[in-house]
């Protein structure tokens, strides 16, 4: 009896396994079936915008390594950046000057981030740890304050804190994303889908439930943070995932992949409605954000360069040639008002943007 119900079982699941595998051929057949048009061609009755003329308004000198990541503080006049050379910076970037120099105990610190209260930064790297340090000003010396929150079983690639600042989101070499309590370093969440590096993350800015990670398996996924559960995946890249980054309005993304492409997804559309690129690009694309009124991608690339993309005629509207050497890492202010690029030759610059 046992034998017989055991097989009556395994018929079962192989009948449901068919079933499933049915149900994801109509759906898939049905996407293709809407996949009837490109945002370009929807598009292409209205007006482009006008080539951009971004200037350097200033130049960011102190770190002694290649800069790998920076952050922008809410208050939309500091920024944080990190180095290969094991320091971490808080700059004012309106004056054009250092507030705060901190040393990790190791090189290579792959990024860091402002808490929205402005009063604490978090960074780490190739330690394999997220560490947070107070920077209020009043505070002489802010290592003697810093506390490990995190720790992943292979390098930190990312972190970002979510918006009410008690939490911070991590992703990591060993294919994971984690959500930490910055008071209890207790971890609250883990989440697992990847199958090989986690590069990147950017969290909804409409609402903190959801959050985008990029990995080097060649795909973006959405994670509800509540339950740990990857909500979708999205493919199309043929290389790794360097950035993504969130529409304001937190119903699309678009992605900067190693393919020397960038790629525009609409969640509620379920797919990729839209590509950035040129016959002439061949260089990875390393970071990617979105202006505040999301007609604008700016983009880095392995090639030096920022380049600025229509985000609805698909067209390159403006080039800067701001280093000299790779671009590893940009971001918008949260006023609009600027771009800060990072370089792998040691700077940072700050870019005037007015869309």
């Amino acid at each position: 009896m046992a034998a017989v119900a055991a097989e009556d079982a395994e018929l079962d699941v192989d009948g449901l396994r068919r079933e499933a595998e049915t149900l994801r051929s109509r759906l898939e057949e049905e996407r293709r079936k809407s996949n009837d048009v490109q945002l370009r061609d929807v598009a292409s009755k209205l007006e482009q915008v006008p080539p951009l003329q971004m200037k350097v308004r200033r130049v960011l000198k102190g770190h002694q390594g290649k800069v790998l990541d920076m952050d922008w503080s809410i208050d939309k006049r500091r920024l944080v950046s990190s180095s290969q050379d094991g320091k971490v910076i808080v700059w004012d970037a309106f004056a054009n000057k250092q507030e705060r120099v901190l040393s990790m105990p190791t090189t290579w610190i792959m990024s860091c981030a402002f808490a929205p209260s402005g009063d604490i930064i978090a960074c780490g790297g190739l330690d394999n740890k997220c560490t947070v340090f107070p920077i209020d000003k009043d505070l002489e010396n802010p290592e003697r304050k810093k506390r490990t929150i995190a720790m992943h079983t292979s390098y930190m690639s990312c972190c970002r804190f979510v918006k009410s600042g008690y939490q911070i989101l991590t992703c990591s070499g060993d294919c994971t994303c984690a959500l930490w309590d910055v008071d209890s370093s207790q971890l609250m969440q883990s989440f697992h889908g990847h199958i090989s590096d986690v590069l990147c993350l950017d969290i909804s800015p409409v609402h903190c439930r959801t959050f985008l990670s990029g990995s080097s398996d060649k795909t973006a996924s959405l994670w509800d943070i509540r339950t740990g559960r990857c909500v979708h995946s999205f493919d199309g890249h043929d290389g790794d995932i360097n950035g993504v980054k969130f529409f304001p309005t937190g119903e699309s993304f678009v992605t900067a992949s190693d393919d020397g492409t960038c790629r525009l997804y609409d969640l509620r559309a379920d797919r990729e409605v839209a590509l950035y690129t040129k016959d002439c690009m061949i260089f990875a694309a390393t970071c990617v954000d979105i202006s505040k009124s999301g007609k604008l991608m700016f983009a880095g690339y392995n090639d030096y360069t920022v380049n600025v993309w229509d985000v609805l005629k698909c067209v390159r509207v403006g080039r800067i040639y701001a280093h000299d050497n790779k671009v590893t890492c940009l971001q918008r202010s949260p006023d609009g008002t600027a771009v800060c690029s990072g370089s792998w030759d040691t700077t940072l610059k700050v870019n005037s943007c007015s869309l």
